[in-house]
């Protein structure tokens, strides 16, 4: 019967949480995840890769790899990007690659982009990871289809010196993604749902070092509660950035990136999880990298978002 139950409770979870979008504390300086419409913001190409190690002592955790690349095209309105991510829970993998396009609208002050994503996503089994303490278990026997599905993303993302604002949707297809059938021949499907988000930012200069930016990244997806993201974070000499978040799921994250140098930089990030996740994990972990590499030779100044 164990092995009856830890099978119910992975396929119970696949359904209700697989299909949830990666979390990542450091969503300030890894925006291509979240709105296509980012791209080639940075007016660089830019590189970035995040690891992600949740709810560290819990067998099964999140782990999250994920890489995004963006750039400007010599037509100023356009940008291209790319956006990979793997998101492992327990035995099931979950992985997409987007191809990201982006339109630009340039005014005085600021930047208007439209972005769209699109590619395929994957959500699957790893079932030599499952342990079988009885073969005969229906939910083995009966493995799960799993699928290679098209998929796409939108954005809108609006960018000056001082400021930044996006909407963006993700999983806009809502495609079936993993298909498993019972012993009675009953199948049952998972499901792609639309995350709907929503990010704000603004810069403000405390001293002529000192530079205070508070951010919100609110996201919303059908039979969940909406989930609010608060950060304020500080830059000391344009050199290190040290924050915090709170989190509505009732989570603490505190955030640093280090600027290495001009074009690489260093982010880590550690959340304490204040529900009754607390007395099971010793947090969770972000590290990333990221660089700026100027092929256009364009004019470098400092960049906030």
């Amino acid at each position: 019967m164990k092995i009856f139950f830890t099978s119910l409770l992975f396929f119970t979870v696949s359904i209700l949480f697989a299909q949830q979008d990666p979390l990542f504390s450091q969503y300030m300086f890894n925006k291509l995840a979240v709105n296509p419409g980012y791209a080639g913001s940075r007016e660089l190409l830019t590189a970035d890769i995040l690891y992600r190690n949740q709810w560290v002592n819990v067998d099964g955790a999140p782990k999250t790899i994920s890489a995004s690349l963006h750039s400007p095209l010599n037509n100023t309105h356009l940008a291209l990007g790319a956006h990979l991510y793997n998101d492992r829970i327990g035995p099931m993998s979950n992985t997409s690659a987007m191809a990201t396009f982006a339109y630009r609208v340039i005014f005085p002050k600021g930047k208007l982009s439209f972005g769209i994503q699109a590619g395929v996503k994957s959500n699957g089994i790893v079932w030599n990871e499952i342990n079988a303490q009885n073969s005969d278990d229906p939910f083995l026997t009966n493995r799960a289809d799993n699928k290679v599905v098209p998929d796409a993303n939108f954005g809108i993302y609006y960018y000056s010196r001082n400021f930044f604002a996006g909407l963006s949707s993700h999983q806009l297809l809502q495609n079936q993604t993993l298909v498993v059938e019972d012993s009675e021949g009953n199948t049952q499907v998972s499901k792609l749902l639309t995350h709907f988000y929503g990010m704000t930012g603004v810069v403000i200069p405390i001293s002529e070092n000192v530079i205070f930016r508070p951010s919100l990244l609110a996201k919303y997806v059908k039979n969940a509660p909406t989930q609010l993201d608060l950060n304020a974070s500080f830059l000391f000499a344009n050199k290190i950035w040290l924050g915090a978040s709170y989190r509505t799921e009732k989570a603490v994250s505190f955030i640093t990136e280090i600027n290495i140098k001009q074009n690489f930089r260093i982010g880590y990030s550690y959340d304490i999880w204040l529900n009754e996740l607390k007395a099971y994990n010793k947090g969770s972990h972000e590290i990333r990298l990221s660089f700026d590499i100027n092929v256009a030779k364009r004019i470098l100044t400092p960049r906030y978002f």
